[in-house]
């Protein structure tokens, strides 16, 4: 039986369970004295956060137990009184919280922290692999700094996956127990095996010999034509024209030389060759060779510098020039893609990336790479992350927490940029996303959190979370629903399953936003000072 305490404050006696929720002690006093006397929780949690500046009072004292009904109690009251008054969205949970499918059910702001790249890629609300289909995939990656932790919720299906024969390859700073073989590369620099591997994917399944192509025809965006614009004495690419070619390439005819962004030296140009048509007055290409063409893949009669071979150190981005960024063995690197590339082919794309913390602020850039070795083999159901709508978490925290900045975020466009983003700062681009309908919402005025985060926004009238500075530790989130119910006087309805958006993945990502930066196609950014927030994380 859990111990139970009586405290008695203002005359008022409230009883204390011991081994049930944690509340700020002051606060939950004023909260039963309110209460007692109104005999309605919503109308005291009013009354209650009306009086500012005896709340703000009582708020930061220590937490103390208190039984899970009162807590379920007191976290519905806040909830109901703020979607009656100031609108559903202005209370939040990041979506790792037991109170996020409450929250967007009602209406409220879910906090993701996914990064965009996979809904950039794969397309918006894409369905991952469940929890039991990782025991059938045949190869797995487990790629970042999240996955050298030995048990995590999808442990038991990894371990169940290794009793079928399947294959498992840690890529992170850290080794882990998990894997059958582990890849340790340097902090940040996992764009650059993961380019290097879509080299030798290209070279050898799209080049040598062609077993995706279907694939590749069907269900990607490869075949799509791209206008080149001129730009000094050679092209750019520009927009996808809409249009699908009747075959992967053009080659075998006319040749242009493109210039293409290179990070891994500093801002630079890659000169490299792509065939061309002519369409009127345009020169037209495939985004497959604009592919080639960045991964260096060369072909014979085609212009440009192009890597020698393998072994070439220099020119990215071969199997040997990923050796001094990474640190992993150029050999290594080349066995691991060819081994996801014939077990893709072998067994129809069973093979799943895992995916984990990048330590470096250009991981969008590197989970675009890594998601390009998917699309490439047929494997665009293999990113173990699912989709679904939401309030991006950096973003948000950017808007309503941070403040203005003095970050220059056209610091970080590519050598042959246009300058729209010259001498701008991370919130200036990210209001005029907001503006061109990025989803956003207000500052909250209840928060909900499984972990502490910082910055945190101000303003907010009640922050649940397992931290001592937060108000009140989660309540069982079914107790919530229920008194959400009872107290709003009809059934707290249930946040929709999203389905599938039917389309083709993409590894040209054609914005305006990702050309200026020289993200529109895969490509590498070594570790290195960043920015609060990259524009490319704003393109959906």
């Amino acid at each position: 039986m859990p111990t139970r305490i009586a405290i008695r404050a203002h005359g008022v006696c409230s009883t204390f369970c011991m081994g049930g929720s944690q509340v700020n002690q002051a606060m939950v006093r004023l909260y039963f004295e309110v209460r007692d006397g109104l005999r309605d929780p919503v109308a005291a949690w009013a009354k209650l956060t009306g009086n500012s500046q005896q709340y703000v009072r009582a708020r930061g004292e220590r937490r103390v137990p208190l039984d899970d009904g009162t807590a379920a109690e007191l976290a519905a009251a806040a909830i109901v009184h703020t979607t009656a008054r100031h609108g559903a969205d202005r209370v939040a949970a990041l979506a790792t919280s037991p109170l996020a499918r409450l929250v967007g059910g009602l209406g409220g702001a879910v906090l993701t922290e996914h990064p965009c790249a996979p809904e950039q890629v794969l397309g918006p609300r894409f369905a991952g692999p469940r929890a039991e289909d990782w025991a059938r995939a045949a190869y797995v990656l487990l790629w970042g700094e999240n996955n050298r932790l030995v048990r995590t919720a999808d442990t038991p299906w990894v371990i169940a996956g290794r009793y079928k024969g399947q294959k498992v390859v840690a890529i992170g700073t850290h080794p882990t127990r998990l894997s059958d073989e582990t890849l340790v590369v340097r902090p940040g620099t996992d764009g650059a095996l993961a380019m290097a591997m879509g080299h030798v994917l290209l070279k050898e399944f799209f080049v040598d010999r062609t077993p995706f192509a279907g694939h590749a025809m069907e269900r990607t965006d490869l075949p799509f034509l791209v206008r080149l614009q001129p730009r000094q004495d050679a092209y750019v690419p520009g927009g996808v024209l809409g249009r699908v070619c009747d075959r992967l390439s053009v080659y075998g005819g006319e040749a242009v030389e493109v210039l293409l962004p290179r990070f891994d030296d500093g801002p630079g140009v890659l000169r490299r060759g792509v065939p061309v048509l002519r369409d009127g007055d345009d020169l037209v290409t495939t985004v497959f060779d604009l592919l080639l063409a960045v991964y260096g893949v060369a072909r014979p009669g085609l212009p440009g510098e192009w890597p020698a071979g393998y072994d070439d150190r220099v020119e990215p981005y071969t199997p040997a020039w990923q050796e001094a960024c990474t640190g992993v063995p150029a050999s290594r690197a080349l066995k691991i893609a060819r081994e996801l590339g014939v077990t893709a082919e072998k067994t129809g794309g069973r093979c799943v990336i895992v995916p984990g913390r990048l330590e470096t602020p250009h991981a969008d850039t590197a989970y675009r790479a890594m998601l390009a070795l998917l699309v490439l083999t047929g494997c665009g159901s293999g990113w173990a992350q699912a989709g679904g709508t939401g309030i991006p978490l950096v973003p948000y925290l950017c808007l309503h927490a941070c403040g203005e900045d003095r970050s220059d975020v056209g610091a970080l466009s590519w050598a042959l940029a246009e300058g729209l983003f010259a001498h701008r700062t991370s919130r200036s681009v990210l209001l005029e996303a907001v503006r061109d309908g990025w989803p956003m919402a207000p500052p909250p005025r209840v928060l909900a959190l499984p972990r502490p985060i910082y910055p945190l926004p101000p303003g907010v009238d009640l922050l649940i979370g397992p931290d001592d500075h937060c108000d009140l530790s989660p309540p069982d989130a079914e107790l919530v629903a229920g008194a959400v119910a009872r107290l709003a006087g009809r059934q707290a309805p249930a946040a929709p399953d999203g389905d599938q958006v039917d389309g083709r993945m993409r590894l040209l990502v054609d914005h305006a936003w990702m050309h200026e930066y020289g993200e529109a196609l895969p490509t590498y950014r070594p570790p290195g000072l960043g920015v609060p927030l990259k524009p490319t994380q704003l393109v959906i």
